[in-house]
């Protein structure tokens, strides 16, 4: 217990840090934060005997964020990184001429896989931080502050009142009551990060609420459901005391694009 405690205090400092000394610092540490789950992903896949393409994916993904950091910050280089993407995209598929195994389509199924799945989502989430063509980091820290306080209210409800599974055949601790317990405190916090963070209206920030409560739940047992197919209980050991980072940010992978795309169509209407 001390030393979960002590790992995700100083987690969270770092993180913070993260948003609160620029751009660069918070592109870098997300950036990172992105690969280092797109490794952990593959390490989980090569349990069952699929090998990815771990570095060409990792190489892939890197490209990835630093055509996001360009274009962003200095769009001078973005196309140079655009067809490096096209390029090492196109190689995965050579390269599997190379290696010897029976499985070739597989492993570059769940090369990419790893990149849609893991990556991605946190270019979507650094994206909110750019919304308003400059780098604003209120966006993204309430989406962290609205998704801890779902996965916290929903843990601490459930362990109070759950009766009704909500899905057990992927998570049996999950209930409908704390799934419930989770949607109610982040809204009432969706409240009060819109009186402070005032980019978006309330009405906005409630939404966001109700989006990462939803389908960052529903992030969580797909993670569940993937660890559950080949048989493990962490998604690593990077995080002493949590497992691993996709363990830590399984909620994120899905609900982010989703924020995203909300706040990109609708947050200026």
């Amino acid at each position: 217990m001390k030393t979960r405690a002590i790992t995700g205090f100083v987690f969270v400092l770092v993180m913070l840090a993260a948003f609160f000394f620029g751009p660069y610092l918070f592109l870098g540490f997300f950036s990172l934060l992105g690969l280092l789950c797109l490794a952990e992903f593959y390490g989980l896949i090569k349990t069952t005997g699929i090998i990815p393409q771990q570095i060409n994916g990792l190489v892939l993904g890197g490209i990835i964020c630093a055509a996001a950091t360009s274009f962003w910050l200095d769009a001078s280089f973005t196309r140079y990184f655009s067809g490096l993407i096209v390029l090492f995209g196109v190689l995965i598929f050579y390269a599997e001429l190379y290696r010897k195994s029976n499985k070739p389509f597989p492993q570059i199924a769940f090369t990419f896989l790893g990149v849609v799945y893991t990556l991605l989502p946190f270019v979507f989430f650094m994206a909110m931080a750019f919304l308003q063509k400059t780098f604003d980091y209120h966006l993204p820290l309430g989406f962290v502050l609205l998704l801890w306080t779902n996965d916290t209210f929903a843990y601490l409800s459930g362990r109070q009142f759950g009766k009704t599974k909500l899905f057990e055949r992927h998570s049996p601790k999950k209930t409908w009551e704390g799934f419930v317990g989770g949607i109610i405190a982040s809204v009432i916090v969706a409240f009060v990060l819109s009186t402070y963070f005032q980019q978006v209206s309330t009405f906005h920030w409630i939404i966001v609420s109700l989006i990462i409560s939803i389908f960052g739940t529903m992030s969580d047992l797909v993670e569940s459901m993937l660890k559950r197919s080949i048989n493990v209980k962490d998604s690593g050991s990077v995080l002493p005391g949590h497992g691993g980072l996709l363990d830590r940010f399984d909620g994120l992978l899905l609900a982010a694009p989703l924020v995203f795309i909300y706040l990109y169509l609708f947050s200026t209407l």
